[in-house]
């Protein structure tokens, strides 16, 4: 018949275009899912705007948490914007082509957001280290410039290591049927459809991962051994509850990002079920960067602070 997919896919794929299959096996499931999703989103928006806004406009907090904070939150924004509009619309209309340009500027902005998302997590983290660990030094190790240094850092090894990734999956030939079974393009699906033996690509694959998944958590996880020990040599409860109240946020937000991440890309793409994938993938994607703001917020005696000052500039206006 006319309507069937594959015939459909066919002409797409002379044309340019690719099928996201997303969550087409659950129909029932596409509107709960919209409304979710959309929740979620919006959620991410909100949260993460107002932390950039909050951090820029308190100068109490000009520090270096709060700079690399609103640089997380903004990373969060272009990360989820990257595949969540996509994917909204996708789930809303029966169209769920996307063309062969917007699959690869997709491709390039997951992998580069989401590479320099793990970069910038280790530099947090060394910045908490530096506030706990040497106190004494910590205006000097966290000096402005440094700081804008480690930024520009994280953005710029994400965007250079995105583009040697797509380019090289992108060089793979893929077959006629041009069938993501995927919500968004990213790597594993995209392995899927080619032609070739992919082994060179999976192992590309499996050294960039374990090179910004495994390395920054093991400079994270020791980053938070050191803190933990001076923490616990320290002689005031207050004192203590800081260190665990701050940290515990951090190490929330980097396991809601690393484990899912992990159980996605450190294993070969043929390996895992790819229905289990898409629901990991829209967790991190979608749940995480939601989540970001409401874990470094609530508790935060600064972030009320600089809400009451903001309220009452605003009634003095």
């Amino acid at each position: 018949g006319n309507d069937d997919p594959i015939c459909e896919t066919e002409k797409n794929a002379s044309s340019g275009y690719f099928v996201l299959l997303g969550f087409s096996n659950w129909p029932h499931l596409e509107l709960v899912l919209f409304v979710v999703i959309l929740m979620f989103y919006l959620m991410t928006l909100i949260g993460n705007l107002f932390i950039i806004f909050l951090s820029y406009l308190d100068s109490h907090l000009h520090t270096p948490m709060y700079f690399f904070l609103s640089n997380l939150s903004f990373l969060d924004l272009c990360y989820t914007t990257s595949s969540i509009p996509q994917l909204l619309i996708n789930l809303w209309g029966p169209e769920k082509t996307i063309s062969y340009a917007g699959c690869m500027i997709q491709l390039y902005f997951v992998l580069a957001l989401g590479t320099a998302e793990c970069v910038l997590l280790v530099v947090m983290s060394y910045d908490r280290y530096a506030a706990v660990c040497r106190p004494l030094h910590y205006t000097v190790l966290m000096h402005p410039r440094f700081c804008h240094l480690l930024a520009v850092a994280s953005w710029v090894s994400g965007f250079t290591t995105s583009a040697l990734h797509s380019s090289f999956t992108f060089w793979v030939p893929l077959c006629g049927h041009h069938q993501v079974d995927h919500f968004f393009c990213e790597v594993p699906a995209l392995l899927r459809l080619s032609c070739v033996d992919t082994h060179a690509n999976e192992l590309t694959l499996m050294v960039m991962s374990s090179i910004f998944v495994i390395i920054p958590l093991i400079l994270i996880l020791s980053s938070y051994g050191a803190i933990a020990q001076t923490a616990l040599r320290m002689q005031s409860t207050t004192g203590l509850q800081k260190v665990f109240g701050t940290c515990g946020a951090h190490l929330m937000v980097v396991s809601l990002f690393f484990i899912p991440i992990m159980c996605i890309y450190l294993q070969p793409p043929s390996g895992n079920s790819q229905d289990q994938g898409k629901f990991i993938a829209l967790f991190y994607t979608v749940v995480t960067p939601s989540l970001n703001p409401l874990i470094y917020t609530l508790r935060n005696k600064d972030v009320k602070g600089a809400v009451k000052r903001l309220m009452r500039w605003d009634r003095e206006m």
